[in-house]
């Protein structure tokens, strides 16, 4: 697997704080061992309506969000319980990074052992609009805002946590290591 150094994209913002795992993915969707379909329950209850039809008001239902690969949240972001599958379901979900001014420090674990990178950056939330094309330079933890050159800093990703996302997550690292892959 090649490292992932740079992740270019347009970034969705949650308007929102303290977002539980819960909220994340839905206990009801806890039941597989195994990612498929998971993407598809990312923020069920808050996506759709009680009749299961989607909400056009959420923000990952609105057009200008699809392909998005950023997304952008504010403080304490998988706060809750410990749910491996809080991640899986958001890189399910075809997002490639979050942003958040903080996150739950269960969930910041969770993230890179399932291969999901994710950066603190407090000014990221205040700073960045829905649709901003943004180059994140994993590294040294630089977002550079394209409509403006304008460049935030986040905490960059530890070299170990950088090992875990080039791996494809801690499994993958584990086996690596073991000399069961390549």
């Amino acid at each position: 697997m090649d490292p992932i150094r740079v992740i270019r994209s347009k970034t969705v913002v949650m308007p929102s704080t303290n977002i539980d795992t819960d909220q994340i993915i839905p206990a009801r969707f806890l039941t597989t061992t195994t990612r498929e379909g998971l993407g598809a329950a990312l923020f069920a209850d808050l996506r759709n309506g009680p009749d299961g039809q989607p909400r056009p008001d959420f923000v990952l239902n609105r057009p200008e969000s699809r392909g998005c690969q950023v997304l952008v949240a504010g403080r304490n972001i998988g706060c809750g319980s410990s749910r491996e599958h809080a991640p899986m379901a958001i890189k399910g979900a075809g997002v490639s990074l979050v942003i958040a001014k903080s996150f739950a420090r269960i969930f910041y674990r969770n993230a890179f052992n399932m291969g999901l990178p994710i950066l603190e950056c407090p000014e990221a939330f205040d700073s960045l609009n829905e649709g901003d094309e943004v180059s994140v330079f994993l590294q040294n933890g630089e977002i550079t805002i394209s409509k403006n050159g304008r460049k935030l800093k986040a905490q960059p990703v530890p070299e170990f946590m950088q090992s875990l996302l080039n791996a494809g997550g801690l499994m993958n690292y584990v086996k690596k290591k073991a000399g069961l892959v390549k």
